[in-house]
């Protein structure tokens, strides 16, 4: 790269190993009411809803150092987030009392609250998936959304050892507080072994559209996204991508991992045909640094983030 295309009174052209950790090396606004934004990158260091390998509190951290990997234009869309949108890591959502569990999540929804009241979409870092739930309170209370939800897993579960406020069920209970649509609802990837038959009964019985991997795979990714986008339509949507829907060989720092899934390639075209939708907000949760391997869960979970950051800017 020539010198005359760098412009270094602009962190985000800086050597990309120098500075302080940003989501894509954006500024610090913890103080965003007021400020303009458009979109707010932040992270819910919270786990206190996984069911078996904790560490997602840790990804919010990690993926803001791979997330610096990031550069300016997605040389795949030709879009420019940076520019076309006014967009601040905003800080984390972190928890005073993370024991006290539903406490927790009225603590994470109160900042969310923040940020819906002050104009400002969110694209959150988790974080275990139960955070999707406090946010969806915070953006779903004037009226409920619709989902395009890309995972391993339906989580749309119940009661676990004595709570439903973990990171299998947040989307039953969004659905039983009147905050998503089902019928608006898609959830793509679904993979894996069960405790029981019925175990995503809700999904089905609610009305959402379950694609599992094996549709994926048959029909192929676009024909799949394309009816997802079709269910999801033009009104208010939101977008939650688990990076357990990546097979192991692309996400190995997750939970709950399942053999047999995405490709990376695969989840970044199926992110660039959200371009259009009406995304209110968006989350990329479950990446688990203790249990990764040079930062290649981390690294995918910032490049989805920046796939989303593109497709929320032009919207």
């Amino acid at each position: 790269m020539s010198a005359e295309h760098l412009d270094f009174a602009d962190p985000m052209q800086r050597p990309r190993f120098t500075g302080l950790a940003t989501f894509f090396r954006l500024p610090w606004v913890e103080a965003f009411e007021g400020a303009g934004l458009d979109i707010g990158v932040c992270g819910v260091p919270y786990d206190g809803g996984v069911t078996n390998r904790p560490g997602p509190r840790h990804g919010p951290r990690e993926v803001r150092n791979q997330s610096s990997l990031m550069r300016r234009v997605n040389q795949a869309t030709g879009a420019s987030p940076f520019t076309s949108a006014k967009i601040a890591d905003i800080g984390d959502a972190w928890v005073r009392k993370p024991y006290e569990l539903e406490g927790a999540l009225g603590e994470i929804e109160a900042f969310f609250a923040r940020v819906h009241a002050a104009g400002v979409r969110p694209l959150t870092c988790g974080g275990d998936h139960s955070i999707s739930l406090p946010i969806l309170r915070a953006l779903a209370k004037d009226r409920p959304l619709g989902m395009i939800h890309i995972d391993a897993h339906c989580d749309t579960g119940d009661n676990y050892m004595g709570s439903r406020f973990h990171h299998g069920a947040p989307f039953k209970i969004a659905v039983d507080e009147g905050l998503l649509d089902p019928r608006r609802v898609v959830q793509i990837g679904i993979r894996g072994s069960l405790y029981d038959p019925a175990m995503w009964k809700f999904s089905h019985d609610s009305g959402m559209r379950v694609m599992m991997i094996e549709e994926v795979e048959a029909r192929g990714w676009r024909a799949c996204m394309a009816e997802a986008l079709e269910i999801a339509g033009a009104a208010p949507t939101y977008v939650s991508f688990d990076i357990d829907s990546l097979d192991p060989a692309y996400a190995p720092g997750t939970g709950t991992p399942e053999a047999g899934g995405l490709t990376m390639r695969e989840a970044q075209g199926m992110v660039r045909m959200l371009s259009g939708v009406d995304i209110r907000g968006a989350d990329m949760v479950e990446v688990s640094p203790p249990f990764d391997h040079a930062g290649i869960t981390a690294l995918n979970g910032a490049t989805i983030m920046f796939e989303l950051l593109c497709v929320m800017a032009k919207g």
